[in-house]
């Protein structure tokens, strides 16, 4: 009979946010699977946990999930621990789950701490739609796309980003999405967390006079669907109600709808477009 593998959320900073059954699952699989052992073996010490550990991380995750995979084929139950937090949020965890349901191997999620849902929900911005981004793309092309793509994305979004980038960070925040509100989250449940509100251009020069320490979760004020709408009218208000029309009418729409559509992206009435007409 096959075994489990068990994604094991560990604490972000506070050790007492570790839930009974994440310790109890710990202490009975066959094996743990952990982003950095020299960082776990301190919780499971903490904890007296002696179930044997073993490396899994960004620069092993497809051979070594190979290795776990086969493991559990053979009967071996798997616990997956990042550093903190949930496994396969922002980790390698997502390709052992990935070669897991290749393989027909059971999977389940033990839920637990999450510092982009942590964050969330103290940032005092909306929680009802979000977008997790993780940490930006490193690579030039991918994150001016990745940015681009944020202009005009109307959710939450949450950002991953280390002290040492921080500035440059927010300095490309602040020039593609303009100067929004935003929540930016440190030491999340140690003893110094500290959640700043305030705004893209506030924060970065609070942060180059102070200088960034710790790991960061900038929580940014999703955009406005009244802006976007500002924005489109803007846009057709700069044709002229000839063009506007044209617009529509080569795409092979009848003249009646064309009207319809230019009045409504215009924000007037059917009426107006066809008076226009009427008066030229």
């Amino acid at each position: 009979m096959a075994g489990k593998l068990y994604l094991c959320a560990t604490p972000i900073g506070n050790l007492e946010d570790i839930t009974f059954r994440v310790l109890n699952t710990l202490k009975q699989v066959d094996l743990i699977a952990a982003e950095d052992t020299r960082h776990s073996i301190k919780l499971l010490n903490h904890f007296q946990i002696k179930t044997p550990m073993t490396s899994y991380h960004e620069y092993n995750k497809v051979e070594k999930a190979k290795e776990l995979v086969l493991k559990m084929e053979q009967g071996l139950d798997i616990a997956l621990i990042t550093d903190a937090g949930t496994p396969g949020i922002s980790d390698p965890g997502e390709e052992l789950v990935r070669q897991c349901y290749e393989a027909g191997i059971s999977v389940t999620s033990l839920p637990g701490p999450a510092a982009c849902i942590t964050a969330l929900t103290m940032s005092g911005l909306s929680t009802r739609r979000f977008s997790f981004e993780a940490f930006l793309p490193s690579e030039k092309k991918e994150r001016a796309m990745v940015l681009e793509e944020l202009k005009q994305e109307t959710r939450t979004i949450i950002i991953y980003e280390a002290p040492h980038h921080l500035i440059k960070t927010l300095e490309e925040l602040l020039e593609n999405l303009g100067d929004r509100d935003v929540t930016i989250c440190k030491e999340l449940t140690k003893k110094y967390e500290n959640a700043f509100r305030t705004t893209f251009s506030k924060a970065l020069d609070y942060y180059r006079k102070e200088g960034p320490r710790g790991e960061y979760v900038i929580v940014v004020q999703g955009k406005s669907r009244k802006e976007i709408r500002e924005e489109e009218i803007h846009t057709w208000e700069a044709m002229t109600v000839e063009e506007h029309m044209d617009y529509y009418t080569r795409q092979g729409i009848d003249k009646k709808e064309a009207m319809k559509l230019t009045a409504k992206d215009r924000g007037i009435s059917k009426r107006e477009i066809y008076q226009y007409f009427i008066g030229k």
